[in-house]
């Protein structure tokens, strides 16, 4: 016989504002198979939690329903409180009255009648629930982290000091990242390469950390604790463990390239490494643009080349006849560290970037800044080599902008604007810098005080107000904008233009598919809450470091980085994994093997079972649940036409039983359920 207990929280005012929580509790005990019925300020205090366990022990409760706020807030706090007292936690159920009730609707008797109407509910599911023992699933105790900026090298540090083995995947030649190719960063000034090389040598030099660069990931299988990942390693036509980086075989490399690194401004031969500091210190051969290489299905680009770099080669570390390895890794725990590209400036066509070598982006402006660049860190206008006195920087150029896709702020270009215009004004002290801002957003620590700097001491002019459109006239750029403060239009010429483009994604969606990943709506990795679950995602398993979640400065990169490996570790500090047993079961005796559930399951949990005979002959084969893949979403009940599938936690009987229980409801609470 059903003993349950119902516990409404006035959640300060939250719920009790709109809705007449005592009202709800008096109703609850008119429900059948409630014992008893309660109602206090926050019973997700630890004098509420006492109040509900004394309550489990007294009454002898076989299920306890809370009716508060959303079960992804406080389900685990009331099932753990409950597990305390003794009685099973998936006998303990949350009434959602704050999020689907009280903050939705006015303060009245609808609201109060549909409060009632949701707590009879869930009464009635948990009468019809059973007690469900967490599953148990093996781990492997590796790491993978995707991606080789700042974030991918913190995290793959944090874990492996930690002593467990990390798999560091890079797609580029080199690990380092955006961070790589900047300058100086803010607001401290430290040279970029300065803090970050450190960083790289020791995760290239760590005796737990495998780094694979000029790698990706190709294939993504298995579950929490036990992922299948196949990675495919791009020929470096350069043997890794024979390169000394000497540079010799660079001078007689008759070809040369836009060198992406330095954002086409400069150029590279098609051996080339892509910076001084890189890590690994091995040089790569661009097969594509070799002299004479041709096309092979096999192995991609077949070098038959000129040989120069070969013969210059002491250490004979160049293998033309190199072939992409696969290699498979079994790892329990995957940090994405994707980070981030800036829009492409094409798409501000009223600037005039692509038809005016005058007009950068955020990053070719760094590259001219760095003493690593193609002028040696002296700013220089790419039209013809001459230092630029005047210099003119947009902000929000898409960022904020619904129209081009990005309505969200950057978060970064206030400040590295802020960054350099004064770094220009030191390199050309008597130039002059202006800045046209819609608002300036500097929230970090240190920062307003360095915008501030700029601003005063430096003498940047800040025009509040967008501009129109940049036109070439004369060799100089015309500037037409506005001034909202003066309330006049500007016109202003300017030797060079620097764009603060938006922050963007930099994966395409196809990582996400092969993680089984949610993103956002602007492509970012979607986490499972912005506050209290940033850097773990639906997919269990699966974390979250830097800008691959949203656009993100250097320190909460960083912290974010750090975050995810403390995930990661918290999984490997137990010797096997438990789960929520909430999960699909199949009655294989109703299975006619149609498998439409495991073509709508985007975990891959279902899988085909072979019913054999006693000797041994293959009968017909039915649908599986793998225990350990399945999230409990539900589309394969939903999908499945013999009805053989159901939901622990989540049964067709409770289902039913609670549209029975809000059907009887008042005719005001059913049109607000409605």
């Amino acid at each position: 016989m059903a003993r349950v207990g119902v516990f409404v929280c006035h959640c300060g005012e939250n719920i009790a504002r709109t809705v007449d929580v005592a009202k709800v509790a008096e109703f609850a005990r008119t429900v059948p198979g409630v014992v008893l019925s309660d109602h206090y300020t926050y019973f997700c205090s630890a004098p509420g939690q006492k109040k509900v366990q004394e309550a489990i022990q007294q009454q002898s409760l076989t299920g306890v329903v809370v009716a508060a706020c959303s079960p992804h807030l406080h389900e685990p706090t009331f099932r753990g409180a409950s597990s305390q007292a003794g009685l099973n936690p998936f006998l303990c159920e949350m009434a959602n009255i704050r999020e689907q009730c009280s903050w939705v609707h006015a303060k009245g008797e609808a609201a109060t009648n549909k409060a009632c109407a949701i707590v009879a509910s869930m009464v009635e599911k948990v009468k019809r629930s059973h007690p469900l023992r967490p599953i148990e699933v093996p781990l492997t105790k590796r790491a993978l982290v995707i991606g080789g900026g700042v974030a991918g090298i913190r995290a793959a540090l944090d874990i492996a000091n930690a002593g467990y083995p990390v798999t560091l995947v890079e797609r580029q030649p080199t690990i380092g990242g955006n961070m790589a190719r900047l300058s100086e960063t803010f607001p401290t000034l430290d040279c970029s390469q300065c803090i970050l090389t450190p960083l790289m040598v020791e995760a290239s030099r760590h005796p737990k950390i495998e780094l694979l660069t000029y790698a990706e990931v190709q294939e993504v299988n298995g579950y929490v604790g036990n992922f299948k990942v196949r990675i495919k390693k791009k020929p470096r036509y350069v043997r890794e463990e024979l390169c000394t980086g000497c540079d010799d075989c660079v001078p007689v490399c008759p070809v040369s390239l836009p060198n992406e690194f330095d954002m086409n401004l400069s150029w590279r031969k098609a051996i080339y490494l892509p910076f001084p500091q890189a890590v690994p210190a091995v040089y790569t051969l661009d097969a594509s643009q070799c002299v004479n290489s041709t096309l092979e299905s096999k192995s991609g680009y077949r070098v038959l080349a000129c040989e120069r770099c070969s013969q210059a080669c002491g250490p004979k570390a160049i293998d033309y006849d190199m072939e992409p390895e696969i290699l498979e890794r079994e790892v329990g725990a995957v940090v994405v560290a994707s980070g981030y590209n800036l829009m492409q400036a094409e798409e501000a066509r009223e600037y005039g970037y692509g038809k005016h070598p005058d007009v950068l982006d955020g990053f070719e402006f760094e590259r001219l800044l760095s003493a690593s660049g193609p002028t040696g860190g002296e700013v220089r206008r790419p039209s013809d080599g001459k230092v630029p006195k005047e210099v003119v920087f947009i902000q929000c150029v898409g960022s904020r902008d619904p129209q081009r896709g990005v309505p969200y702020c950057s978060r970064v270009c206030c400040m590295y604007t802020a960054k350099h215009a004064l770094l220009f004004k030191h390199k050309v002290p008597d130039g002059k810098a202006y800045v046209f801002y819609m608002d300036i957003r500097a929230a970090g620590k240190g920062y307003e005080e360095f915008v501030n700097r700029v601003m005063e001491e430096e003498r940047v002019l800040y025009l509040r107000g967008r501009v129109s459109r940049v036109v070439s006239e004369d060799g100089k750029l015309l500037v037409y904008g506005t001034d909202t403060l003066a309330g006049q239009p500007v016109r202003m010429r300017a030797d060079l233009v620097v764009l603060a483009t938006a922050m963007v994604p930099s994966s395409d969606g196809e990582l996400a598919r092969k993680l089984r990943v949610p993103t956002d709506a602007y492509g970012f990795f979607q986490e499972v809450h912005p506050k209290l679950r940033p850097v773990e995602t639906l997919t269990a398993g699966v974390f979250l470091a830097g800008s691959a979640q949203s656009p993100k400065d250097i320190p909460d990169t960083v912290a974010h980085a750090s975050a995810a490996g403390s995930k990661a570790l918290e999984l490997f500090s137990k010797p096997v994994l438990h789960r929520e047993p909430i999960i699909a079961q199949v009655n294989e005796g109703a299975c006619n093997g149609c498998f439409d559930c495991e073509r709508v399951c985007p975990y891959r949990a279902m899988e085909r079972k072979e019913i054999r005979d006693r000797q041994g002959n293959l009968i017909r084969l039915v649908a599986r649940v793998n225990e350990a893949m399945c999230e409990g979403c539900g589309l394969c009940t939903a999908a499945c036409r013999s009805r053989s599938i159901d939901l622990f936690g989540f049964s067709e009987e409770q289902i039913f039983a609670q549209l029975a229980a809000v059907a009887p409801a008042p005719i005001e609470a059913q049109a607000c359920l409605a």
